[in-house]
């Protein structure tokens, strides 16, 4: 089995205020680690403020703001980007990005 690392990105990146939509949004995430049931290795967490430092180390603009991870595990890329379609992010404009994680 293989770690895969899905990224998101874009969308507003803000948690809602309005209690019974962060309810909603929250049984949403609920349910998609659910439907992973032992693929899912790290539910992850969403990202909030960000910057990026520069190969000269000055402190630059992010040039693609994430907005948070999953790690998963599966027996293939494909199996990946399918529980990759079923993230909520995509409900807000964003866009998962699936990375396999290499052995060291």
């Amino acid at each position: 089995m293989t770690k895969y690392v899905l990224t998101y990105h874009g969308g507003s990146g803000e948690m809602p205020t309005d209690p019974a939509v962060l309810e909603e949004m929250m049984a949403a995430w609920g349910a998609w680690y659910g439907s992973m049931g032992d693929a899912l290795v790290d539910g992850g967490n969403p990202f909030s403020v960000h910057t990026a430092v520069g190969p000269d180390g000055s402190v630059i603009e992010a040039p693609a703001a994430l907005t948070g991870y999953t790690v998963v595990q599966t027996d293939s890329m494909d199996a990946a980007v399918e529980i990759a379609k079923g993230c909520p992010v995509s409900a807000n404009g964003a866009s998962v990005q699936i990375s396999e994680c290499l052995d060291m």
